[in-house]
């Protein structure tokens, strides 16, 4: 497989990580990743421009109490993303 894009990466690799973590929330993935909440937040932005439906799921009493969910993929198909999540993961240089 050729590289990825890195911008598109992060996207796939955002998108992943919201279908496996459980409760992905800000601070989770900011967590998972290491990268900073400005970056975290611009990623989740960006998703829906690749035609992926992603929400905020509240949970809680706070407005910022509960996590993402993808519940359409779009033109993106999953199980190619997790069959490949290696190899969006060395575009990013992520261990």
């Amino acid at each position: 497989m050729d590289t990825l894009n890195t911008t598109f990466a992060r996207r796939l690799f955002i998108s992943h990580l919201i279908t496996t973590v459980e409760r992905p929330s800000v601070p989770v993935l900011m967590e998972k990743t290491g990268w900073p909440r400005r970056t975290i937040q611009d990623v989740i932005k960006a998703i829906p421009g690749m035609g992926v439906n992603i929400y905020f799921k509240q949970d809680g009493r706070r407005n910022n109490d509960g996590y993402y969910v993808i519940d359409q993929w779009g033109a993106i198909n999953p199980d190619w993303l997790q069959q490949n999540i290696d190899n969006v993961k060395s575009t990013l240089k992520f261990n």
